[in-house]
């Protein structure tokens, strides 16, 4: 098996797909805190990096169920976003990712499950990243 190490907002690794020996196309969700992002890389190329950020009034911290709805109900628009901008369609994607921690328990479930329901939807290996590597 070989592999690589790619990056978007998450970093993780991901068999090559044979035999034409093409580099692997990711989504990664990211929604740890309060950011939500979806990015779809190829061979170390950012096709799409589309994000949401959930900002409260002066003074007041973001609770994660606050946070967490948020997420929910921006999350598929942020999806159908990156696949545009990325010109892809669910089959151009070879795997599924998504942050599963450290961070803020709602949003990282939020996250989560939609992750999951698109790999299985899509019939794509699901890999959790922690949020920590990612950023290396």
């Amino acid at each position: 098996m070989r592999v690589f190490l790619c990056t978007a907002c998450i970093g993780l690794a991901v068999e090559r797909k044979e035999p034409e020996g093409e580099m692997p196309v990711v989504i990664g969700f990211e929604g740890s805190a309060n950011k939500i992002g979806i990015g779809i890389v190829k061979d170390g190329e950012v096709l799409s990096n589309p994000r949401r950020t959930y900002v409260t009034p002066p003074g007041q911290g973001f609770l994660p169920g606050d946070t967490a709805r948020h997420h929910r109900s921006c999350i598929l628009t942020v999806l159908r976003e990156a696949l545009e901008e990325a010109e892809l369609k669910p089959e151009d994607i070879d795997a599924v990712a998504f942050t599963k921690g450290p961070g803020m328990g709602a949003p990282l479930v939020t996250v989560a499950v939609v992750a999951r329901t698109v790999a299985q939807l899509w019939g794509k290996p699901l890999l959790g990243v922690n949020h920590c590597v990612g950023h290396i």
